[in-house]
């Protein structure tokens, strides 16, 4: 093997490193298919986002492709063998209380602050130059290296399915979305909803009836704001203190106000990623328990009563019938990501499950649908992704172990995760990087930030990793 200091060489493109990707953070890629167009099927701001690290890579002399205006990727290399590095730059709603600009890219104390800096802008522009040592040092590989860029992975992933229609699949390669060491078992991942049925009908007359309701934005967060309207007929005065009492017991905010003649009620929780929900405050959950102990219109107390009964103090589908846990992938978990009611309709829970490779998927959600049905709830929309898992004496994994090692002198212990990353789209992948043992995870929370010394650390190990394993 050449004597390359890998460090050294990433430390040198610091600069540049930072510079390219603050540009990439400043761009505010989230899903906006309200402004879709055939060449920017998720939004103009994603579509921007995809072409400037295609239009990075073409600069810098790799081979660039477009796929379908919702994915892309950028080669370097010769040869039949083909190893990949799976990013991209789609990121999630900025939400509330930032004390930074989410899409300033703001280098502060060490850190580089924006939406989407640890995930996944900044992992990927760490695999980017990671690939541009080995290109640039002109180093001797016999396989193709890659980088596939998605941009519907927050969302579901129509992305890498759209991509690998058209395009082949690596013979391994790995996802730097995640944690370091090497991820190699990941829960399997089910969104689905549970809507209150038409048979659930609204009671006129009632003292309190429920008009709204609405928390929550995406599946896989946990809400930190929730909104409910209602049209009160009681003392207010009473009713009001009932919940100032509530908020300092909980030991959250929030605020009323009569709005045409409707009260309305807000809460703040506390978002966190879906994929351990008990992370945060799900500020929904909070506010139907709330109202669940108000005198309520039936079909509106049928939906904060299902809210509270399911989900409220239990994010382990315990209430549900599902609840499930193994040694290799832990315990099932159930993120109320969405919550939505009003007074036609009725309610809506829109779920994000994360569940043990071991658990009995079709047995297990026939259960829940049973058990959501005797609570005047239809499970629909169910989308699904199957656990993954890659053994230990695979040939990738081997190799990701040796570079690890090598480079930051610790053991490569093997993962298991709650979250999905595109390494499951993969014949043989693993999540590698970039959120180093010991670091908080504060993707999908306010004032999101990667510290700027484990970037230059994840592109030396990244760089090392393309090399060993593009070599024969």
């Amino acid at each position: 093997m050449a004597n390359i200091d890998w460090m050294a060489e990433a430390e040198k493109r610091k600069a540049g490193m930072i510079r390219d990707l603050q540009g990439l953070l400043q761009i505010k890629s989230v899903l906006n298919e309200k402004e879709k167009t055939e060449d920017a099927p998720f939004g103009k701001e994603v579509r921007k986002a995809l072409d400037y690290m295609l239009q990075l890579g073409e600069n810098d002399g790799f081979t660039a492709k477009n796929v379908g205006n919702v994915a892309g990727h950028l080669e370097m290399g010769s040869g039949t063998g083909l190893v990949a590095a799976l990013c991209h730059v789609d990121v999630v709603p900025e939400g509330d209380g930032w004390t930074k600009d989410p899409y300033g890219g703001e280098v502060k104390d060490g850190k580089i602050f924006a939406r989407g800096a640890i995930d996944d802008k900044g992992p990927t522009m760490a695999a980017y130059y990671g690939m541009k040592i080995v290109k640039e040092l002109g180093l001797p590989i016999e396989k193709r290296i890659r980088m596939i860029i998605g941009t519907d992975e927050e969302s579901d992933w129509r992305c890498v399915h759209h991509y690998f229609q058209h395009e082949e699949m690596p013979d391994m390669g790995f996802a730097p979305d995640a944690d370091f060491p090497i991820i190699n078992a990941e829960k399997g991942i089910c969104d689905f909803d549970l809507v209150q049925n038409k048979h659930s009908e609204k009671e006129y007359g009632a003292q309190n009836t429920l008009i709204s309701f609405s928390a929550g934005r995406r599946y896989n967060m946990v809400p930190d704001h929730a909104r409910a309207v209602l049209d009160i007929q009681c003392d207010h005065t009473e009713l009001l203190q009932h919940f100032n009492h509530f908020k300092k017991a909980e030991n959250v905010s929030g605020s009323y106000y009569i709005d045409s003649g409707y009260l309305v009620m807000e809460l703040e929780g506390i978002s966190a990623h879906g994929m351990e929900p008990d992370n945060g405050k799900n500020a929904g959950l909070l506010l139907a328990s709330f109202l669940s102990t108000l005198k309520l219109d039936r079909k509106g107390m049928e939906f904060v009563k299902a809210a509270v009964r399911f989900f409220f103090g239990d994010s382990r589908g315990r209430a549900l019938g599902v609840r499930h846990k193994d040694e290799v992938t832990g315990e099932l978990t159930i993120n109320v990501g969405i919550m939505t009611y009003n007074e036609e309709d009725g309610g809506r829970f829109g779920l994000n499950m994360r569940y043990p490779a071991t658990f009995p998927f079709d047995k297990g959600i026939k259960e829940l649908a049973n058990v959501a049905s005797g609570a005047n709830f239809d499970l629909i929309k169910l989308r699904n992704l199957h656990p993954h898992y890659v053994p230990k004496d695979h040939v990738l994994i081997q190799k990701l172990m040796k570079v690890y090692e090598e480079q930051t002198n610790e053991k490569a212990e093997l993962l298991s995760i709650s979250g999905g990353t595109y390494a499951r789209s993969l014949t043989a992948g693993v999540a590698f990087g970039a959120l180093f043992p010991g670091r908080d995870d504060v993707a999908h929370q306010k004032d999101e930030y990667m510290v700027i010394d484990d970037l230059i650390k994840a592109t030396a190990i990244y760089a090392q990793a393309f090399y060993e394993l593009a070599r024969s």
